[in-house]
């Protein structure tokens, strides 16, 4: 079998126009996925019975049920209801790209809730004790101390849940966006070269996760700059 190379540089811009809604997609659902998870990973953290129920709900049907079946739920089941349509909620939920962006948001938030709550429940009890001591309030103790530290534990996990999440992304090409997978698709149609193009893609999905890989060391290596720090203790 001979493979036909000239069809990947031909369709090699149409593929990168794929990658960029890949990138956006996966940009705005880690954006929105964080702030969604800090709170909830708090709440799950928390003492109170009736506090960490919302939470640990939301995080077992998440994590629970398939990527695919929540983008079908949002894209396909928020039209049937009247009340949906006739609702402010209809512009937005009737757009495949926000359906989308809303349930890899979702999706993800409950992953990294999990994520966080372990970080949280991992910080050594000595130094939320030293920041009782010193009177701080539970709002500054949580902005301050729980946090900052919550992510330095936790960030090199949430690079693989980002990760996990650029490689799920190809499911929004079932609800008809053109992404990196749904352009393959596309051209697949046109051209009946799927091993090449399926072939392109991966490549660029593996560039794309490279660059993530690299760019998250870095930050790591920045955040937890105190973990790479050797003193100098030759005099």
């Amino acid at each position: 079998m001979n493979w036909e190379w000239d069809v990947i540089w031909q369709y090699l811009p149409k593929l990168m126009e794929g990658a960029w809604l890949t990138l956006e997609l996966v940009f705005v659902s880690g954006l929105i996925g964080i702030v969604l998870a800090v709170p909830l990973a708090l709440m799950r953290a928390s003492e109170n019975t009736w506090l960490r129920a919302l939470p640990v709900g939301y995080i077992f049907f998440f994590r629970g049920t398939p990527l695919l079946v929540q983008i079908f739920l949002i894209y396909y089941g928020a039209s049937q209801f009247d009340v949906v349509k006739e609702s402010w909620m209809w512009p937005i939920l009737r757009e495949p790209y926000w359906c989308a962006i809303i349930a890899f948001s979702l999706n993800t938030a409950a992953y990294s809730a999990e994520l966080i709550r372990g970080a949280i429940q991992a910080i050594p009890k000595g130094e939320i004790e030293v920041s009782q001591a010193l009177g701080m309030s539970k709002p500054t103790m949580i902005r301050r101390i729980i946090l900052p530290r919550a992510f330095g534990i936790v960030f090199p996990a949430y690079g693989n849940e980002l990760l996990l999440m650029l490689k799920g992304s190809a499911l929004a090409s079932t609800i008809t966006l053109l992404d990196l997978t749904g352009m393959a698709r596309t051209i697949i149609a046109r051209t009946y070269t799927p091993l090449e193009m399926f072939f392109a893609a991966g490549m660029v999905y593996l560039l794309i996760a490279a660059v993530m890989i690299g760019c998250f060391k870095l930050l790591e290596h920045k955040i937890n700059r105190y973990q790479f720090y050797k003193p100098d203790t030759a005099k």
